[in-house]
């Protein structure tokens, strides 16, 4: 059954490059039920701009696996 999670948050252009720097892989969050949620930092990449990254998302998976990702706003 697909299922969804959203997550808000804001990274800037600094903190975008410490973690592609450092190699990082996810990302680690709390999403806007309270749960705590980490998924790959490459499914950001189409919402990456000079400002970093900003805003509501939400995130679609299923058994555990990403399917997509939308921006809400």
């Amino acid at each position: 059954m697909k299922e969804s999670i959203v997550v808000s948050f804001e990274i800037t252009p600094e903190e975008l490059q410490r973690l592609y720097d450092g190699s990082a892989r996810s990302v680690y969050t709390i999403a806007s039920d309270g749960r705590s949620v980490s998924f790959p930092l490459r499914i950001l990449q189409p919402f990456i701009t000079r400002d970093g990254i900003r805003g509501a998302f939400r995130i679609w998976y299923e058994g555990g696996h990403f399917q997509s990702i939308e921006r809400l706003r």
